[in-house]
């Protein structure tokens, strides 16, 4: 007989076998999830869930989430076996009755962590399918869990049950109330309390996960995968090696014999992330093709690769059904045409989807000479401008995203097919000396205006045909599928950027540096900056009143007033900055900082390369110490703190005289 009847109470039976009816199904789900995360599907994800979470959500949850992917990336490999071993204790615990005490509590904090991590705040209000169910739901389960056990006590159908019999040290884990009286007793403040505490927490949560649970997607795999951008995961050391862009030598001779083949390879489209491509020779963009106007181009294509593939070349006048058709993986076709026409040319897979075989990789450019040659340049590269479209498979590869390609949504544009190769590798020319580029745009989808900053360009031969050139240009469109040759004659040493100026396309990857020097000179002299004379500071601005005289104390109307003049062109006036390029403050954890000191000293000194909640912007915040008064720092840093629901520690304007004396 149990303790319970020896002591004349009824055994509540019923209750009993519902509760624990209900800890072995809820056990049963955490069994699905459990082997849920032994998957290869969801290591391979782990990090895009915190990725998609993280989209859509407000700006006060910013610095949770970029702090978790930061804590995560790294060590991806930790977390998920970490995640796997406590779901797979907390089912077998659930399923066996063990500890329940314990992991009835433990079990509510972890779903709540994952439901405001990976889920997102995605709560009850959130449609769609969830890989480890609702967190919060989670929660609700577990608390009814509690509340059932400790109105009830031990369960016969427990092991907690058995092991008590032997040690009832054991409930101190296993039981909330291990021998209730028959019936509802009386709960003490010292529970009441903390149970009052933890609902109107949850209550919290509930309310702010209002605005998350709206705008985030549901955590499934091919959402976490698309979130994913291979710049995300980049190394920040440099690609090891670029691609060498020189203009390979033409081949000699009435005809030019080329051999391609069609692969499935992994190609680097970022420093230490890879790609799983469809190539030309294994390499993307493919080998650079070479000829000379009037050449006939012998053409042998073989398709080593998996799928059906053909090539088109846009410097052939040829039937395309008889040339450009689909041969089968093991295949080759051979056929001939005249390079008629001069210029730089794109060719490609024509094989439909044709925007699915391009923005996979099977691209590359022919180069016809005209026959009557340019200019001799001394430097000749060739640049072919794509686009990837990626989708995380696992770790740092990634593969082709079929709906961001037909969205025009690119993760990278590239020039010959990683980011920022030449900007990290730049690419070499003397000064007065003639430089030409042959830029071909394969897209598949996306113009490009290229530009090289600080130059203008001597001639643009349009289609790289001399009859169509122009002189005295400094930016030119080249359309997708089209090519343009670019001359230009630099003067003087120095790091001239080219790039695609369509600037979201160059912080996509689109830029690089000409790196323009004399034969074992220094590649460029010191930028002429000098200190400007001494300057009186500035009074503000007529529309911001001045600072009252006395001893200081915060005016929330002027602060607010020297934020909009000073501040909130990058900040913004919602404190929310401007993602990628200017931090938020609203909730920024050095403007809730109870200890000032960094905050003011960033208003009065500025700050450049240092990360802000996990990010590194390249826009430097400049310095206004030499221009605001103490007063005014002070007036700003405090608007800064009590705004957008900030509620950090004021500052006076002794503080700010203070920090601005250490500098």
């Amino acid at each position: 007989m149990s303790d319970r009847q020896n002591n004349g109470q009824t055994p509540h039976a019923w209750p009993a076998m519902a509760s624990s009816a209900l800890r072995v199904a809820f056990g049963i789900i955490w069994v699905i999830n459990a082997a849920f995360t032994w998957t290869d599907q969801f290591a391979a994800h782990y990090v895009g869930y915190l990725h998609n979470a993280a989209q859509g959500q407000p700006a006060w949850s910013a610095f949770w989430f970029n702090n978790w992917i930061a804590i995560v990336t790294p060590n991806a490999g930790l977390f998920i076996w970490l995640t796997r071993i406590i779901e797979t204790a907390l089912a077998l615990a659930l399923v066996l009755g063990f500890a329940r005490k314990t992991v009835y509590v433990a079990g509510a904090l972890f779903s709540l962590l994952v439901w405001s991590t990976a889920e997102g705040f995605g709560g009850p209000y959130a449609v769609g399918a969830s890989n480890m169910g609702i967190g919060i739901g989670y929660v609700l389960i577990f608390i009814a869990l509690i509340v059932i056990n400790y109105r009830f006590g031990s369960s016969p159908y427990s092991l907690d049950y058995h092991i008590e019999r032997r040690w009832r040290g054991w409930r101190c884990v296993s039981e909330w109330n291990p021998d209730p009286a028959t019936g509802a007793q009386p709960v003490s403040w010292r529970i009441q309390g903390p149970v009052l505490f933890g609902i109107a927490l949850l209550l919290f949560f509930l309310i702010a996960g209002l605005h998350s649970s709206m705008n985030v997607q549901a955590p499934s795999p091919s959402a976490a995968a698309a979130a994913v951008s291979p710049l995300s995961l980049a190394s920040n050391k440099p690609i090891a090696k670029a691609r060498d862009a020189t203009l390979p030598p033409v081949q000699e001779g009435p005809e030019a014999t080329i051999h391609i083949d069609a692969t499935d390879h992994s190609v680097e489209i970022a420093s230490g992330v890879h790609y799983q491509a469809w190539t030309f020779g294994d390499t993307v963009p493919g080998p650079v093709i070479h000829v000379r106007q009037g050449q006939t181009v012998n053409v042998v294509f073989t398709n080593h690769g998996t799928m059906h593939h053909s090539i088109d070349f846009h410097a052939a006048m040829t039937p395309p059904n008889l040339h450009f058709v689909d041969i089968k993986p093991g295949e080759t076709i051979k056929f001939s045409f005249v390079a008629k026409i001069p210029g730089a040319f794109v060719y490609h897979c024509g094989t439909p989807p044709v925007l699915l075989h391009m923005a996979n990789g099977m691209y590359g450019a022919i180069i016809v000479d005209p026959a009557e040659p340019l200019p001799p340049a001394d430097k000749s590269y060739v640049l072919v401008q794509g686009e990837w479209y990626t989708q995380q498979i696992s770790g740092n590869v990634m593969g082709p995203d079929f709906g961001k390609m037909t969205k025009e949504q690119p993760d990278e544009v590239v020039f010959n097919g990683a980011a920022f190769q030449y900007r990290d590798h730049p690419l070499l020319a003397e000064p007065g000396k003639r430089v030409r580029l042959y830029m071909v745009n394969a897209g598949p989808s996306l113009w490009s205006s290229f530009h090289v900053i600080g130059a203008i360009f001597d001639k643009v031969y349009p289609d790289g045909d001399p009859a169509h050139a122009q002189s005295g240009v400094s930016t030119y469109t080249v359309g997708p599928g089209a090519g343009a040759v670019f001359d230009l004659v630099v003067p003087d040493a120095g790091h001239y950027a080219f790039v695609d100026h369509s600037m979201a396309h160059m912080s996509l990857g689109a830029v690089g540096i000409l790196n323009v020097q004399a034969p074992g000179g220094a590649s460029a002299e010191k930028p002429p900056i000098e200190k400007a004379p001494a300057q009186p500071v500035a009074a503000p601005a007529a529309a911001v009143p001045a600072a009252p005289a006395g001893p200081y104390v915060f005016d929330a109307k002027r602060g607010e007033s020297l934020y909009a003049a000073n501040c909130t062109a990058c900040h913004q006036a919602t404190g929310a900055g401007l993602p990628g390029a200017f931090p938020p403050l609203k909730g920024n954890p050095v403007v809730l900082d109870a200890d000032a000191t960094k905050h003011i000293h960033v208003v009065l000194n500025g700050l450049q390369g240092e990360p802000v909640m996990g990010v590194t912007y390249a826009s430097p915040m400049p310095a206004f110490g030499a221009t605001l008064k103490d007063a005014d720092v002070a007036d700003i840093v405090n608007h800064e703190r009590t705004s957008w629901g900030n509620q950090g520690k004021q500052v006076t304007a002794d503080q700010v005289a203070k920090v601005r004396a250490q500098k």
